[in-house]
């Protein structure tokens, strides 16, 4: 098995590598890793908008597999939550990069 801590072990952000910032998903794939051994300080390290968006994404998945094994139709998700989502990670794309927060959200 493969640890994405090991430098090599998986491929380098493209925006990281061009540019030397961290886009809002990098340090994803270890936080995930992180979360599934069960270190979450780990995964808050590497990413914590995506430890806090995990449960989100399963709660979600998990209200539209209940509706798709009822059959029943799911509702849709609100147009207004996908414009504050997309706000929440532009956002949090630019705070990880500001010097003086790096030691909180960078990867």
């Amino acid at each position: 098995m493969r640890d994405p801590h090991v430098p090599g072990s998986y491929a380098v952000c493209p925006l990281k590598a061009l540019t030397g910032l961290s886009c809002p998903a990098c340090g994803c794939l270890r936080a995930t890793h992180d979360l599934a051994h069960g270190d979450l300080a780990g995964a808050w390290g590497m990413n914590p908008l995506w430890v806090l968006a995990v449960p989100l994404v399963a709660a979600l998945w998990l209200r539209w597999f209940t509706a798709a094994a009822t059959g029943r139709p799911s509702r849709a998700i609100p147009v207004r939550a996908g414009w504050v989502g997309l706000a929440v990670v532009l956002v949090f794309g630019v705070l990880r990069n500001v010097p003086a927060l790096a030691p909180w959200l960078a990867p």
